[in-house]
């Protein structure tokens, strides 16, 4: 009799009116403008100023297909960000550079062959699939760096007792709000730093990179691409849908809220604001925390999207067989053409 589920559904529809309303009346430059203004403002964080990035090399490692390069750079209120850097072995010319962003675990080692420890994982990877390792070996220079609230940037609680795999997104998320400041927008402006540090690399061709980011890191990398043009690919792999479909539906972490978001845009919208430039969705059907029925209610906006902006090409999609996984078996060969006919001008 007082439960609220039937206001919040109301609301959630008085919104999306509002906001079909508002689209009605305004040109498509005009509603684009809009959302990346209301993007900006969502991701905004306060006081925090940008630090230089005094980059440090603190260890270089040669692996067997890559050297494997440790450094630390500064982003923002003298955060200092740890990062792998994974540089193709043997390669003369410069290379195209990949921003990876790793999703909810024990960081930038799980992505990049490693274990908890650093040591060389052997085995066979886990849901996080090596994408960064694979990507190297792809010919990509490729930035992994760690995502504050995982791995060695947890709080000093959740690094007690030798834990892996924990994170301290609640904490930190929810410190952050009462400044006014999301988890979600610190971790985009860390990331605009960490493609400022991988631009001034000698061994780095041209002037854009492309981004591969699964689960909670293609969150980061998707409003990242939505608001850096230097981003000229994007694979999100296991993220694409709506807000509703996703985030709404089910409980999730509580990074993946964005205040006041739903003002002005479903995801949808927000990852629209990638085109022109190329986008990927990739997602397993049998994924139970990012539905497939709502990725495909989203990527046939985005097509909408994409033709209306002239660029359909510019968009692919793999619905795979899989859960909450990565699976960059059409993702992979995907980035190198996209990245590859970006450079070329074409």
């Amino acid at each position: 009799m007082w439960n609220p589920d039937a206001i919040m559904e109301n609301l959630y529809l008085s919104y999306e009116q509002k906001r079909l309303a508002q689209m009605r009346e305004e040109s498509a430059e005009q509603t684009r403008e809009r959302l990346k203004q209301g993007l900006a403002s969502s991701l905004d964080i306060g006081l925090m100023t940008k630090d230089e990035l005094r980059p440090v090399l603190l260890e270089r490692i040669e692996r067997d297909h890559h050297i494997q390069e440790r450094i630390e750079f500064g982003t923002v209120a003298g955060f200092r960000v740890p990062a792998y850097v994974l540089i193709p072995k043997g390669k003369k010319e410069r290379s195209t550079a990949v921003i990876a962003l790793h999703g909810h675990g024990y960081g930038s080692r799980q992505i990049s062959g490693m274990n908890a420890d650093g040591s060389e994982n052997t085995g066979e990877p886990d849901s996080h699939g090596n994408y960064a390792l694979e990507l190297v070996k792809l010919g990509f220079i490729v930035m992994v760096p760690e995502i504050i609230g995982f791995g060695d940037r947890r709080l000093a609680e959740e690094l007690k007792d030798g834990k892996v795999g924990n994170s301290s997104c609640q904490a930190l998320a929810s410190h952050l709000l009462l400044y006014g400041i999301s988890l979600a927008g610190l971790r985009v402006h860390e990331a605009q730093r960490a493609i400022d540090y991988l631009l001034t690399r000698e061994d780095v061709e041209g002037d854009s990179v492309g981004c591969f980011g699964f689960s909670g890191g293609a969150l980061v990398a998707s409003y990242l691409a939505a608001l850096d043009e230097r981003v000229k690919a994007t694979v999100l792999c296991a993220f694409g849908n709506t807000f509703k479909g996703s985030i709404m539906h089910l409980r999730h972490c509580i990074d993946n809220y964005l205040p006041g978001a739903l003002a002005y845009a479903e995801l949808p919208d927000l990852m629209g604001l990638i085109a022109p430039r190329s986008l990927f969705i990739a997602s397993g059907r049998q994924d139970r925390i990012f539905p497939i029925a709502t990725t495909e209610v989203a990527i046939e906006q985005l097509k909408a999207e994409y033709t209306k902006a002239g660029a359909a090409e510019r968009l692919g999609f793999h619905l795979y067989e899989g859960k909450h996984e990565v699976n960059g078996s059409q993702a992979y060969p995907w980035l190198v053409e996209a990245m590859s006919r970006e450079l070329s001008g074409c």
